[in-house]
Order: C-alpha cells, then sequence, then structure tokens
C-alpha cells in the first residue's frame, strides 16, 4: 500500500492529462475516507452523457476520495463547467500514461461516477479539486472530445459481499495484511490504520484498499472491471500478500547491508547527546561521575599503591567512550575499589567479663574455645596490636562449631561473615577472576569483606574439610595463603590485582574429620577440639538454649509447657543418638508442635509433660542402644569405639575350631583393624608360656574373630587390647570381669598406645552400665579434661603393657562348662 489520506493537507501533486496524481513521480497517492458506512450503489440514478476526466497514473475507485491537481486547459475548463453545475463527472484512466494528450482511444472504457466535493484555485494558475467515486459505468461512445471529453454511459453492476464465515474470513485478512503493512512500511503513517479499523463496509473496505495498492495501473484496473466480489477481494488479498513479502524483504537486506561504523557513530552522537541532557537538567555527566569518584576515593585510608591504581584507573575511564564494553568493566572495579573497607575497623569490646557472659548465654560448655577467645581479647588489649589466630574447631556435627563464629562476634564486638566450603571445588571461587574475562567479579574472600564493611571481621570457614579438587584447580591450596599468618596481609586477588591485608581478620573453620583437610593447611590451624556433649550437659542445654527457643517459636508462652530434668533424659536417652544436640532439637520441637495443638483444640491439658506423655508423642520407635552383656561366655569382651554421632560400645567375639591355625576376621573390617587382631594373635603366641597356654593350639585350631553389626563399616587401631583380650579368654576359657571395657592400640612389643574419642567412649561406658575401663596411661589427660562428677561413678585402669590388660582383664575363675583344648604332640617332640 502506498496511498495515505494527510489530514486534509493536499501538498501532493497529482497529474491529469498531464499533470500528475501525487508526487512528481507519480509514487504516492494520497485518499481520505469521506463516508465509513458506504454502499456501492449501482443501481442508482446514472445520467445519459456527462464529461469525462482522464486521468493517466491511477484508477478512481467508488468511494473513494483524494485531491486532484489539474494544469490543462481542457481539464481546467471541464471542472469549472462541472462544478458550477451538478458537480458530477466521468473519471477514466487513460491506458498509456505517457501520452500528454490522449484520444478516445487511449481510454479505458470502464470508470467510475464522481462527484465533486471542493474546488480550491492555487496560486499558480492549477486548480485542486476533491473528488468521490460514487459508481462504476461502461463507456459506450465518445460524443464530444472538444472542448473537453463527453460520452455515453451504462451502469456497471458490482456484486455485494455475501454473509457468511468465508466472507468475514476473507476480510478480516485483507485488514490484517493491510495493517502489518503500514506498521512496516515506513512511508505511510500510522494513521492509517485508524482508517482500516473504522470501515465497516466490505465493498468500500476492498475498493479503498485496491486504490491504495503499490502495483501497475493495469491491474488496478483489472480490479476495477471485476464485478464478482469474492474475486476481487481474493485479487487483493494476492496482492496485499505479495506487497506484505516484499516489504519483509527489504527490510531484512537493509538490516543486512548496515555496517557497525554506523550504529558506532549512532551511539557516539547519542552519548554526546545524553551528555549535553543531563547537563542542562543538571545531572551527573560520565565526565561528573568520574570526579565524584575521584573525590569518594581521597577520603580511602587506602595505601600509595592502591590509590595509584585507583587514579590510573580513572583516567582510563576518562579517555573512554562509556558505550564501550570495557567502559562497565572498569567503572565496576573502581566501585569495588571504593567499598572495600581498606584499614576500616571495627573497635573491640576488650570487656572480659562481658564477653565470657554473651558466650556462656549463647552456648553450654565449650570452655576451650572460651578460653582461647579470652585469651586473644587480653593479649590485643595489653598490646594493642596482635595478629589474629586461625582457629579450626573440631568435633562431631550438631556441637555448635558454626553458631560460636556468631556469639564470638557478639563478645567482640565485630561484624561476622561466614562462608560455606562445603563441595567447593574452583579455586577462583576463592581468589577471583581476572579483569579480562567476561564476567569476571572478585572471590569470596573479597565479597564478604565488602558485605561486612569491617577488615577485621569473624570469618567462620565452614565444613573446611569438605573442599574438592578437580581439574580447575585444588582451593584448599589457596587456603594456604589465606590462613598463614606470615602470609596474608598481603593477600593477592586476581580480580583486585592488589595486595590486601588479611591479617585482622578472626578465620575461625570448622571441620568434622581433620585427616580430609591436607596437612600443610592443618598445620596453619590451631586445632581445638570439641568432643560431643554428656547426657548431663545435653540436659542443660535443653533447659537452658532449645526448650525456650522451640517455645517461642511455636507461639508458647512459659506456662504453656514444663519439662523435668526426667523426661528431658528420657528423650535424650532414648530418642536421641548423636554427639550434638541436633536431633534433640527435633524432639522438643515435636513435643511442642503436639502442645500448641493441644492448646488449640481446647483439649485440657497439662502444662508438665510427663515420661507417658513424652512416649506417647515421640511413639515407640527408641533408638535401641547396646548394653553390656553377661560374662559368662569366653572369649566375647567389650570395647569402646567412636563414631561420627559419638561413642559407642563394640563387642569382640572369637570361637576355635579344628584346623591349621587359619585366623578369619569378619564384620566389615577395615585394614587398621585386620592388622590389630594379628597383632594380638602373634603377641599371645609369642608369650602363651607365661599364660600357660599350649603353643600347639595356635597351629591346630582355627581362630575366628567376629565384630557383630555387619552392616556397619569398622576401622582403627583401638581395638587391639580388646581383640587381645578376647582371644586369651577363648583359649584359657577364663572369664572376663563383670561390667569391664577397654580401648588401646597394641604393638609386637606389648606396649598399649593412646586412642583418641576418649570423652565419647566414656559416655558411651557409662550409657551401656560399664563400671570399669581399661585405657592407656597417655589417655589420663583425657579423662582429667572432663567434668568429675560426670564420670565419679566408674573406675579406670591405666595400663602400659598387655600384660596389665589381661591381669585387670581376666578373672581366675573359669567360665562355666570351660572346654579343654586337645593338640596332638608331633613324633619327632614326643
Amino acid at each position: 500500500m502506498r496511498a495515505q489520506y494527510d489530514n486534509m493537507t493536499f501538498d501532493h501533486r497529482f497529474k491529469l492529462d498531464g499533470d500528475f496524481l501525487g508526487d512528481e513521480d507519480g509514487s504516492e497517492i494520497i485518499s481520505v475516507i469521506a463516508d465509513s458506512d458506504f454502499e456501492d450503489d449501482s443501481t442508482g440514478n446514472y445520467p445519459e452523457n456527462l464529461p469525462l476526466l482522464p486521468l493517466r497514473n491511477t484508477v478512481l475507485f467508488p468511494g473513494v476520495v483524494f485531491p486532484v491537481t489539474v494544469g490543462r486547459d481542457k481539464s481546467i475548463k471541464l471542472i469549472q463547467d462541472a462544478y458550477k453545475g451538478d458537480k458530477t463527472i466521468g473519471v477514466i484512466a487513460q491506458k498509456d500514461q505517457s501520452i500528454e494528450d490522449p484520444t478516445a482511444q487511449d481510454l479505458y472504457s470502464t470508470g467510475t461516477l464522481a462527484h465533486i466535493l471542493k474546488m480550491l484555485k492555487m496560486p499558480d494558475g492549477n486548480i485542486t479539486v476533491i473528488i468521490q467515486g460514487k459508481r462504476k459505468f461502461t463507456l459506450k461512445n465518445i460524443t464530444d472530445e472538444d472542448p473537453y471529453f463527453r460520452g455515453n454511459i451504462e451502469p456497471f453492476t458490482d456484486s455485494k459481499a455475501a454473509k457468511g464465515e468465508e466472507t468475514n474470513a476473507t476480510i478480516d485478512s485483507i485488514r490484517e495484511l493491510a495493517s502489518k503493512i503500514v506498521e512496516i512500511s515506513p512511508n505511510i503513517p500510522t494513521e492509517a490504520n485508524f482508517a482500516l479499523k473504522n470501515i465497516n463496509s466490505p465493498n468500500f473496505l476492498v475498493n479503498f484498499i485496491s486504490s491504495n495498492l503499490n502495483v501497475s495501473l493495469d491491474e488496478k484496473q483489472e480490479l476495477l472491471e471485476l464485478s464478482n466480489f469474492k474475486k476481487k477481494a481474493n485479487r487483493v488479498l494476492f496482492f496485499l500478500d505479495k506487497e506484505l513479502q516484499m516489504l519483509e524483504l527489504k527490510n531484512k537486506i537493509h538490516t543486512k547491508v548496515k555496517v557497525d561504523l554506523d550504529q558506532q557513530q549512532k551511539e557516539y552522537f547519542l552519548q554526546q547527546q545524553i551528555r549535553a541532557i543531563q547537563e542542562e537538567l543538571g545531572q551527573d555527566s560520565p565526565d561528573k561521575e568520574i570526579e565524584v569518584l575521584r573525590a569518594k576515593g581521597k577520603k580511602k585510608k587506602w595505601n600509595k599503591t592502591v590509590a595509584k591504581a585507583f587514579n590510573k584507573e580513572l583516567d582510563r575511564l576518562m579517555r573512554m567512550n562509556p558505550a564501550t564494553p570495557d567502559y562497565s568493566v572498569s567503572l565496576n572495579y573502581v566501585e569495588l575499589l571504593l567499598e572495600l573497607p581498606w584499614a576500616e575497623f571495627s573497635k573491640d569490646n576488650f570487656d572480659l567479663k562481658r564477653a565470657r557472659k554473651v558466650l556462656d548465654a549463647d552456648h553450654f560448655g565449650l570452655e576451650k574455645v572460651k578460653e582461647r577467645i579470652l585469651e586473644y581479647l587480653a593479649v590485643l588489649k595489653l598490646k594493642g596490636d596482635m595478629k589474629s589466630p586461625i582457629l579450626c574447631l573440631y568435633g562431631p556435627p550438631g556441637v555448635g562449631k558454626t553458631s560460636l563464629g556468631k556469639s564470638i562476634a557478639k563478645a567482640m564486638g565485630r561484624e561476622y561473615v561466614r562462608m560455606s566450603l562445603g563441595g567447593l571445588h574452583d579455586e577462583s571461587e576463592l581468589r577471583g577472576h581476572r579483569k579480562t574475562y567476561i564476567g569476571a567479579m572478585p572471590g569470596r574472600i573479597i565479597q564478604s569483606l565488602k558485605k561486612a564493611g569491617k577488615s577485621n571481621p569473624i570469618f567462620v570457614l565452614d565444613e573446611i574439610d569438605k573442599i574438592g579438587n578437580d581439574f580447575r584447580g585444588d582451593p584448599s591450596s589457596a587456603l594456604l595463603e589465606i590462613l598463614d599468618p606470615e602470609q596474608n596481609n598481603a593477600f593477592h586477588d586476581n580480580y583486585v590485582d592488589l595486595d590486601y591485608d588479611l591479617s585482622n581478620v578472626l578465620f575461625i573453620a570448622t571441620a568434622n574429620r581433620l585427616d580430609t583437610i591436607q596437612p600443610a593447611l592443618r598445620d596453619r590451624m590451631e586445632i581445638i577440639d570439641i568432643t560431643g556433649y554428656t547426657v548431663e550437659e545435653k540436659i542443660g542445654i535443653a533447659k537452658k538454649h532449645l526448650l525456650p527457643k522451640q517455645k517461642k517459636e511455636h507461639g508458647l508462652k512459659s506456662k504453656d509447657l514444663r519439662m523435668s530434668d526426667k523426661v528431658i533424659e528420657k528423650v535424650v536417652d532414648e530418642y536421641t543418638r548423636e554427639s550434638g544436640v541436633r536431633t534433640l532439637d527435633k524432639r522438643l520441637a515435636k513435643i511442642c508442635r503436639w502442645q500448641a495443638k493441644e492448646l488449640v483444640y481446647g483439649n485440657e491439658t497439662k502444662p508438665t509433660i510427663s515420661l507417658a506423655d513424652a512416649e506417647q508423642i515421640l511413639g515407640k520407635d527408641k533408638i535401641e542402644k547396646d548394653l553390656y552383656e553377661t560374662n559368662e561366655v569366653a572369649g566375647v569382651v567389650t570395647g569402646l569405639a567412636w563414631t561420627s554421632v559419638g561413642g559407642d560400645i563394640l563387642f569382640v567375639e572369637t570361637s576355635l575350631t579344628k584346623g591349621k591355625g587359619k585366623i578369619t576376621l569378619t564384620g566389615q573390617l577395615g585394614d587398621v583393624m585386620k592388622e590389630s587382631a594379628i597383632n594380638a594373635n602373634t603377641w599371645l603366641k609369642a608369650n602363651a608360656h607365661t599364660y600357660g597356654i599350649n603353643h600347639l593350639i595356635f597351629d591346630q585350631y582355627d581362630i575366628h574373630i567376629h565384630f557383630p553389626a555387619g552392616a556397619v563399616p569398622k576401622d582403627g587401631p583401638s581395638a587391639g587390647i580388646t581383640i587381645l583380650t578376647a582371644l586369651a579368654s577363648i583359649i584359657t576359657q577364663r572369664k572376663v570381669k563383670n561390667r569391664l571395657a577397654m580401648t588401646g592400640e597394641i604393638t609386637l612389643r606389648g606396649k598399649v598406645l593412646p586412642v583418641g574419642g576418649i570423652k565419647e567412649k566414656i559416655l558411651a561406658a557409662k550409657r551401656a552400665g560399664i563400671k570399669e575401663i581399661i585405657m592407656s596411661k597417655a589417655n589420663r589427660k583425657d579423662i582429667e579434661d572432663i567434668n568429675p562428677s560426670y564420670i565419679s561413678n566408674l573406675k579406670f585402669h591405666f595400663v602400659d603393657q598387655m600384660s596389665e590388660v589381661l591381669d585387670h582383664a581376666l578373672t581366675k575363675q573359669k567360665v562355666k562348662n570351660a572346654k579343654t583344648w586337645e593338640v596332638v604332640i608331633p613324633k619327632e617332640n614326643s
């Protein structure tokens, strides 16, 4: 489509009999709508003879209104005479547009009856008239050619649009394609869509669009001569579809041939305009923004190296086009430098009594950690400056390692930052990426300091034992610099590319295991062992911390729920199996939920939870714990083991069968435990005469050593003396002392070596009903760290030699129905 109405302004020139209709090249036609309710009245009155106005570059359709500028004498005479009369003329197109003075043979036989709406005389002598097509006619013959054409005509009847779905679909398609052409074409104003939407008559819509189609004169005349509406509408649809495809192809080609230089020039001019607009509005232009950044930099407490790098980057920004990608990269970099807390520190609170009070209020026990923090505060107060220690809190899950960092920050008056290292496998997560990479960011250390806003926060490195490594690097090696007090005063982040002082940061790492931490990294940290809680400690934690917290979270008041120590002890002992208190917290939450539900229901409930209530709420699904078994069976000894959820007791069972001296070990044992069994057997065989054992038993009987709970993997050296005692008991058939347990590593020389996890093991022994415990003398120091009231009813035997173990463990009394091991003496020795 190329024809438009232009708010009734007729600046466009048309040519009639040599005068153009539209622009000088005839490329744009102006059409306006006079009546949107037009219906082609082919049955109206037709004059028999009327003046004929030839048009050489367009076709007038019924209902369409457009201005025509005429300049030739014949045309002017015709318009003047018709305007004085009934204003009715016949408009007919000429076949050859190049003919200046057409004859009767140069005119088409089908034209349009038109009515002159208005006539305007122009200063140049030409006349502009606004005409509207009315009805079509067929030219029978030309009667006069002077002073202008006149001819006899007869009606040309058009069929009207049939009502139905097909017609509606065709009209909708025509309207939709025309609207798309209006939107895509740069030469058609969007007001044309308004015209299309307001045409209600199907016949007039087809005529209007036919008049404005960008097709040849012959094709337009073809449309005018079609009397069947369906054929005419389908032909218009064909032309519209073709024109839309051409426009889309032109736009596609135009987009492809655009050069990048044009875009850059456009962006440059736009940026210059934006700067001018910003200056006029009093807003900050990019240059002014850089000066604001420079002023902020002067207020920072950074060293000369950082200040030089900052100003250098700002100078680089001044020379850059703000539209380039590097501009935003540099701007982000200088903004990061400004946001980092260079030499900005929190003021420490040196009130040790207050600090102790805060730590005690938040955590029960954990005396070693609390003392270490108070020592650090004391030295810092005396010296005024001290490198922060690198602490590693090592212990089982749920004992409060992570939350302790927040309490320390609160006690010292510092900011608190936590970073989880679990599953971290990319070194760049810690050190950042270089700015040259797309999407580069600083490492999490620098980001955390930016978030904290101070250079001396409490920085918790959670789960440091669970760092991974792969082809992208080893993060634990990157931590060597971060956690080394001799190096971290000049930590280098790849993104910042400047040294940052981390020596004032108090790093606190947490770990469940030490064996998975890189030795060099472990050597840089001060390991503080946080053991599991005793039952008494768990009761205290539940009363002081967990229960009040759960009451608050469940909307219960103090009077709504009360629990005695006995009930809490039952929950701890029968429904939890852990070193920490996470499961205990969940069990108490379940009791609170039950009580809240009863209160909402309006049931009569007692605020005090009894033992029976606890069992009803928590159910019968209790945790079965191993209890001490009788000593009536030879070869069964109780050992002590450490697990990830705390201590436990472990039974060692042995039996002898006729064979060739083979040793069988079962119970899913690790290599270390298997070697302990071999060591125990070898030592007992070497010292057989001391205990009245015939050494031939070891050659003529097979020994089977079994550790129950076969589905649970077991390893470690601490079962050495337990295996030895079991072997000595089965061979000698002597009873093991009643309610006795033991733990310790053995050597071939008969030494008993110390083992770990002593506190957890002792608590497990106490829960199982053990009264006496044998362990290495070197473990005596571990006993001294335990509150004496917790172990007052336990008796300890500290030994140095394996012979001492057997002296304490085996009684003189043999078991009931003791077996006698018969041996065959070799002939050569008889």
